[in-house]
């Protein structure tokens, strides 16, 4: 017998709204666009999101994830010092050209100083510092930093470095950038606010961020801008404002201004647009699942918590959701076990997945529903 993923359409009748004639249309002049709100998940714009990029210096993202977790795992300290090779002096130092924290040959900074040059700099000598001292390679950390991605679920990036510095194996979305930087963000808050430090000082040179959008004071409080030869300018943005945080990443843009220009806008449009539904509380019935071999035919559906949206404010669309399994669920079935999700779309486009959860326990059946359960089996789905 083989599991079928088995789907079930749910509209939501308390708020079917109607469709008005004219969608709701945002044009930005990015390539690809990915913005999402924070506390619901909500996915309030999407363009080309899943076509392959180059991170460039947004691969510092996830240096600093790495960084971040092997802190929060206890591995290294805040006061741990590593030492500065030839080749990350070379490399992302001085000597280079690109942006840097200056730090010496041969010097010993702190991994609190090299976040920092990171974060506020984005620093090539920093990156390739804690790489070289966390996994004796900035090699070797590119692997862990492609195998943490997926770990976390940003499965279509690879890094082939720390810095994101020029490499055809560093790849990319707009949709993991926004992923990562969700994650970064309710994952780490003690390590969150270096992004939003309006300078650093450090071997006594002082340096701003290099995010423009932190001395804005609009509410933006990170994350990071990247520049790639070929591809264009790209920002991936968090913004607080109202009680409401999103996350945005986008790319592919002309210049410098036209990358604060179109963040500016599509921010402030996240932050006007939209306003937010509960179609689900914590707890309630979305939907029931067949059951094959158990004492009764079908098992509820619930949500562990309070399912949001966020909707358009001027023209919102019908909205409707779909519960997706794989059937059968294997019995017993216990109470309170992830069985599938819940998507949630809004006219053609998907809004939220969220797990859904079995009701009840159901236990094994008799052998007469058994065998009954076998026949449908037989008649409807191998026929």
């Amino acid at each position: 017998m083989r599991a079928r993923l088995v789907s079930f359409l749910i509209l939501i009748a308390a708020l079917c709204i109607p469709v008005v004639t004219q969608a709701q249309v945002f044009e930005t002049k990015a390539k690809q666009a990915y913005l999402i709100d924070a506390e619901t998940g909500t996915v309030l714009f999407a363009k080309d999101e899943n076509a392959p990029v180059p991170p460039a210096s947004l691969a510092k993202l996830m240096t600093m994830e790495v960084v971040f977790d092997a802190l929060a795992q206890k591995q290294l300290t805040l006061d741990t010092e590593f030492p500065v090779s030839e080749y990350a002096w070379r490399t992302g130092g001085a000597p280079s050209g690109t942006s840097t924290m200056f730090a010496a040959l041969k010097s010993r900074p702190r991994v609190i100083d090299l976040i920092q040059g990171v974060t506020v700099q984005l620093a090539n000598d920093g990156c390739i510092i804690l790489a070289e001292g966390m996994a004796g390679s900035e090699e070797a950390f590119a692997r862990r930093m492609t195998e943490r991605a997926k770990e976390i679920g940003l499965s279509a990036s690879v890094f082939n470095n720390a810095t994101g510095l020029p490499d055809p194996g560093n790849v990319t979305t707009m949709r993991n950038l926004a992923m990562l930087a969700r994650h970064i963000q309710t994952r780490y808050p003690d390590f969150f606010p270096y992004y939003s430090q309006a300078e650093f000082e450090w071997n006594k040179i002082r340096q701003r961020n290099r995010n423009p959008l932190i001395a804005a004071n609009i509410g933006v409080d990170g994350f990071a801008a990247g520049f790639a030869e070929g591809y264009g300018y790209a920002m991936v943005a968090t913004m607080r404002k109202d009680g409401r945080r999103v996350f945005l990443a986008l790319g592919g843009l002309a210049s410098d201004k036209e990358r604060l220009e179109e963040t500016r806008k599509i921010l402030d449009w996240a932050m006007r647009a939209f306003e937010k539904k509960r179609l689900f509380a914590s707890g309630e019935v979305v939907g029931e699942a067949s059951l094959y071999g158990g004492n009764a035919s079908h098992v509820e559906l619930v949500t562990s918590e309070p399912v949001d949206v966020l909707v358009p404010v001027n023209n919102p669309e019908r909205l409707s959701a779909k519960v997706m399994y794989r059937w059968p669920l294997p019995m017993p079935v216990e109470a309170g076990k992830t069985a599938g999700s819940l998507k949630i779309w809004s006219g053609q486009r998907l809004l939220r997945e969220v797990p859904v959860e079995t009701a009840q326990s159901v236990q094994q059946g008799t052998l007469t529903s058994r065998a009954l359960d076998a026949l449908q089996e037989l008649l409807f789905f191998w026929l």
